[in-house]
Formats: structure tokens, sequence, C-alpha cells
């Protein structure tokens, strides 16, 4: 069996390169990738080889290669190591933290079996869903409350879903570039501004009754963190989804965040309990679990959610075109194509 692998070679650089089938471990699941997304913020700072990225990094500033990213698929089970109960092979999974590959051996907590009536397709994104819910939840989100999304790549989409179905009113997005803005409110969103402008806050304000009381920052940008605070409500709290990598931030802390009681919230889906759910923490696999159940039920739709569907032999001319920065689409690979 081939086991075809995209992997970033050297910075800038994708190659498709095959490697042996893993042999089947005890406690682990082997499954045929059958769809993987592209997760855009994180592989294009581990593609153009960013020494913050926090990872394969050699002593703190060279960015070592090669990497393997791609850890959100769906798939059918191929086989299944001594111990594991919750799936057998012929099942339709998702599964987190993987990579794109054609086969992935994997834990058998990070595998989730696809409900009835849930797609290849639909599955591929539980495990990227999960940052924003774990966000939301850590910001205590209550329905009927004001939620302002930061930026909308892939993550501020969900966040925008997610939100819309757990009551927020209204959900507004931010975010610069206007095609994106139009998407926002093809995909739901009550209102979009561009965070640029001077009137930005004050457009926030009035839409919601003196600022946003929940806002999901996914930037990771110093002055879009300073513009979001600006918009946001007296107590009101801030999830920091948005991965900054670098620490140049400067924040009017005292007046922004201390003066007017605004919480701060480390929202890094690694930041929560590997065991164990609790209020407002819950683990990634019951977030991924829950995500799974909303598509089962109709609580959520992702249709017209992945722009572009690629075969795997085009993945190097379609990390070209994400390592040349700007705007980037919603990605899946068909490893069946």
């Amino acid at each position: 069996m081939k086991n075809l692998n995209i992997v970033f070679t050297s910075p800038n650089v994708a190659e498709v390169i095959e490697k042996p089938v893993p042999a089947i471990e005890p406690g682990k699941v082997l499954i045929r990738t059958r769809r993987s997304c592209i997760s855009s913020g994180t592989e294009r700072a581990n593609l153009i080889g960013d020494p913050m990225i926090g990872t394969n990094v050699k002593d703190g500033a060279e960015a070592v290669f090669p990497r393997h990213l791609g850890y959100s698929l769906s798939g059918v089970v191929e086989a299944v190591g001594d111990g594991v109960k919750s799936v057998k092979p012929g099942d339709r999974v998702a599964a987190s933290w993987t990579k794109h590959s054609t086969f992935n051996l994997m834990p058998e907590c990070g595998v989730y079996l696809l409900p009835d009536g849930v797609s290849f397709e639909e599955g591929a994104w539980t495990h990227i869903s999960t940052f924003p819910m774990a966000a939301l939840r850590k910001c205590r989100f209550e329905f009927g409350e004001s939620v302002l999304v930061m930026g909308f790549g892939v993550l501020g989409q969900f966040a925008l879903l997610l939100a819309r179905a757990a009551g927020a009113a209204p959900v507004i997005v931010a975010d610069p570039v206007a095609a994106k803005r139009e998407r926002a409110l093809a995909l739901g969103a009550d209102l979009a501004f561009d965070p640029s402008t001077p009137d930005f806050a004050d457009k926030v304000k009035a839409a919601t009754d003196g600022g946003a009381r929940v806002v999901v920052e996914v930037t990771g940008v110093d002055k879009a963190l300073d513009t979001a605070l600006d918009a946001t409500a007296r107590f009101g709290r801030v999830a920091l989804l948005g991965c900054t990598r670098h620490s140049t931030f400067a924040i009017d802390y005292y007046r922004k965040v201390h003066g007017r009681g605004v919480t701060l919230v480390g929202a890094h889906t690694m930041a929560r309990p590997r065991s164990d759910s609790f209020a407002g923490w819950w683990t990634e696999r019951d977030d991924a679990l829950a995500f799974l159940r909303m598509l089962s039920l109709g609580r959520l739709s992702l249709a017209g959610f992945t722009e572009e569907v690629h075969a795997v032999a085009e993945g190097p001319e379609v990390y070209k075109r994400l390592a040349a920065g700007g705007p980037f689409p919603n990605v899946q690979f068909d490893w069946e194509a």
C-alpha cells in the first residue's frame, strides 16, 4: 500500500513523499485518510520557517526542516491495535493531531466516530473547530450576549458559526478585507466591519449597547487586540485565540483592561484539561464530540464552508500559494482523487 505524505522539505517548499505505512500498535488506530484540512495560519508559519512557531526550532532561532503538518482529518479505520474498543475496521472517523498522509496511526483518544449523515468533508473539520469552541467556553459565553470576532480566517469562521449556534446576539465580524466581510455576512454574521476605519469602535458600541461582551481575537496581531479592546464592553471577556508568535505588544493595559475590568483569556487549544471536562474548560475529545453532535442534529451547517478541494498531487502548488501570503481559502485535500 502506498503511503503518500505532504512534507515541508525546506522554507516555502512542500513535496509529496512516499513513506512506509505505520505498523499497528496497542491502543492505536490506523486510519486511511479521506479528507484532510489546511489550517492556514499554523501551516504557513511552519512552511515559511517562522522561528517563533514554538516547535521544531533549533537554539531558539533556526527553523528545522523537514516539517510534517495537517492536524485535522477524516477517514476510514484500516486496523486497530490491542485494547481499542471505541472503533473498529471500516468505521468512518475524524481525528485530531494528524498529518497530511494516506495513513495515520493515532491514539484511540484522538479518534472520533462520525455520526450517520455527517460527511467526510464535514467531519474533517472536527479538530480545527475545537479551537474557537474552547475560546468561547473559556469566556463563559451566555446566549443573548454580543460576540465580536476579530479576523476571519478559518478559526474566525468557526467562531462565527459556533457563536450563532450558541445564541449570540449580535455576532459581529471584523476584518480589513472586503471579500472576507462579504463572506462573513454570507455565513450568518449580523454585521461585518472594517477594523481599520476610525469609527470602528463606535460602530460596534452602537450595535451592542456599549461594547461587545465577548471578543474572540483570532489574528494574533497587537494592533488588532488594541482595536478590539476599544470595542469591548466594561467587564467584557477577550479570548486570545490567535497565536501571536511575537512578544512586541504595546497595549495600554491600565485604561483598556485593568481600569475597565476586562478579562483577557489565554485560549491556545493546548491550554485545556487532559481529562474530566468542567464548566468553561472542556477536554479536546469532549469538544470534538460536541461538534459532531451539533452537525448530526442540524445545529450547525457547513454548507459552502469548504471553498477548495484538491488532489494530493496538487499539494506543492497549493502550498506555494499559502507561502506567498494574503487571503487564503478553506482548503481540503481529497486523498482518493
